[in-house]
C-alpha cells in the first residue's frame, strides 16, 4: 500500500518557509493525496541529503537559502535557467535521475505578468538594487524580456560586476550615490536586497524626479507594504508587492511532483496574507 505523495523545502533555517501552506493549499484544493514539509538541512549535511533524495522517498523538493548552488551541483539533469544561473531551487526525480529547475525568474516574471498587465510592453531602462542571487534571477528575466539597460547598484560592488558579467553589453554597475539620478532614467525599479524587511532598516529612496509610467517592485514581501513602495506610491507610481514571486515560483514544482498545474489564485493569496498578519 503506497502512502501519499510526499515533497518539501529543504533550507537552513526553514521555520519560517510559507511554502507549505501554499502546496497544502493546492493538495486540498485538487483532492490529491500529499504532503509537503519543511526540512532543515545544516549546511555541513547538504551533500548528504541531496545524494540520498533518489532514496529518501521524496518526488523532490524546493531549495532556499543557502542550498541552491549545493542543489544545481547535485543534479544530473538542470534546465537552461539554472544552468546559466548556477543555482536551482527546485527539484524532482525523472526516470531515476535527478532534475533541477530555477523557478525563481518565472516567479518575478509571472507576478508582474499578474498585477501589472502590460509592464514590459515599452521595455526601456531598469534599476536593480542588490547583488545576491535574487538580483541574479530577476536580471535574467528582465534581460529576457527586452529591458536595456539594466543598471545594477550593491554596496559591495565586486558581486555587482560578477552578475555584470554574465550579461555583457546589457548590465552596468552603479554605486548608492547615483541612485537618485538613475530612478529618473528608469522604467522599473526591483529591489531585492533586504532593506525594508521587518527587522531591517528602511530602503529610502526620492521618488520625485521619477518618470510618470515607473513601475516598482519589491522582493521583500513582510511587510508587504515595504517603505520603498509607500514612498513609490505616494509619488502615484505604480507598484507591484513581492508576495506574488513567492506564490508563482512554487507553481512549476507542484506540477513536477504531483502532476497537476495549480493556479496563484485570489483565495491563496488572502491566505498567506491572513498568515503573515496583512490585510488582504
Amino acid at each position: 500500500m503506497t502512502g501519499p505523495l510526499r515533497a518539501g523545502v529543504v533550507g537552513w533555517p526553514v521555520a519560517h518557509s510559507r511554502s507549505p501552506l501554499i502546496h497544502g493549499h493546492w493538495l486540498a484544493r485538487h483532492g490529491i493525496d500529499g504532503r509537503y514539509d519543511r526540512i532543515p538541512v545544516a549546511p555541513d549535511a547538504i551533500g548528504t541529503f541531496l545524494a540520498g533524495l533518489k532514496a529518501s522517498g521524496l518526488r523532490g523538493a524546493n531549495v532556499t537559502i543557502p542550498h541552491k548552488e549545493a542543489a544545481f551541483l547535485a543534479a544530473e539533469v538542470a534546465d537552461p535557467v539554472a544552468s546559466f544561473l548556477r543555482a536551482a531551487n527546485t527539484l524532482w526525480l525523472e526516470d531515476g535521475r535527478l532534475h533541477a529547475a530555477n523557478t525563481d525568474v518565472h516567479g518575478f516574471l509571472a507576478n508582474l505578468d499578474d498585477r501589472a498587465p502590460g509592464w514590459d510592453a515599452a521595455g526601456g531602462a531598469a534599476l536593480v538594487l542588490g547583488a545576491g542571487g535574487a538580483a541574479r534571477a530577476i536580471v535574467y528575466g528582465l534581460a529576457r524580456r527586452g529591458f536595456a539597460p539594466i543598471r545594477l547598484v550593491n554596496r559591495t560592488r565586486d558581486r555587482a560586476e560578477a552578475i555584470a558579467g554574465l550579461f555583457p553589453g546589457k548590465v552596468t554597475v552603479h554605486g548608492w550615490d547615483e541612485v537618485s539620478q538613475l530612478v529618473g532614467e528608469a522604467r522599473l525599479v526591483v529591489n531585492t536586497t533586504s532593506l525594508g524587511m521587518k527587522g531591517e532598516p528602511p530602503l529610502d529612496i526620492d521618488f520625485s524626479g521619477a518618470r510618470a509610467d515607473l513601475l516598482v517592485t519589491d522582493a521583500v514581501y513582510v511587510p508587504l507594504d515595504t517603505p520603498l513602495i509607500l514612498a513609490a506610491r505616494a509619488q502615484g507610481l505604480a507598484t507591484v508587492d513581492g508576495l506574488g514571486m513567492l506564490l508563482h515560483q512554487a507553481v512549476p514544482g507542484f506540477e513536477r511532483w504531483f502532476g497537476v498545474r495549480p493556479e496563484v489564485t485570489p483565495e491563496l493569496r488572502e491566505m498567506i496574507l491572513a498568515d503573515l498578519g496583512a490585510a488582504p
